[in-house]
């Protein structure tokens, strides 16, 4: 599969956010819970015209997003969504390399990512470590987390 990977534009965004609602589901969160995240799941226009947002193309259909916030020393991946068809292809991959391209142009030293705990995995063989904890419960999982990861781009 052909995937190439391009500046998203505004009129992205609607389609990026029907993506990132879809891979979320893709881990069997009930639906309520994804309705409560609606809004941190939602890419919006003005979102896109201030970060730094990538979206992976596979036969002119959007495969998967990410998009970066902040500035140097230190960017914050906000979002790496890949369509439940490619999870587990390398798209998740080649984002995750292009977004550490991107912050190294920026001049970053560090990314900093809030995981979802099914992501946690992803990001630790990408290089990426745990450096603290974010209380994020949800209803049936008042203990529930998210590992904060800190991917410190090579020299």
């Amino acid at each position: 599969m052909s995937v190439a990977i391009e500046r998203a534009s505004a009129e992205h965004a609607a389609e990026l956010t029907r993506l990132a609602h879809a891979s979320k589901r893709h881990w069997g969160y009930p639906e309520e819970v994804i309705r409560s995240w609606r809004d941190q799941l939602t890419l919006t226009v003005e979102q896109i015209s201030r970060w730094h947002v990538h979206v992976a193309r596979a036969e002119r259909q959007s495969a998967g997003f990410y998009a970066l916030s902040g500035s140097a020393p230190q960017v914050v991946l906000e979002h790496l969504w890949v369509d439940p068809a490619g999870i587990g292809s390398g798209i998740g991959r080649r984002l995750f390399i292009h977004a550490v391209r991107e912050s190294a142009a920026l001049g970053a030293l560090r990314i900093e990512i809030d995981s979802d705990p099914y992501a946690r995995g992803f990001y630790d063989k990408m290089g990426a470590i745990e450096t603290d904890r974010v209380p994020a419960p949800i209803p049936g999982e008042p203990g529930r987390y998210l590992p904060r990861m800190t991917y410190t781009l090579p020299k």
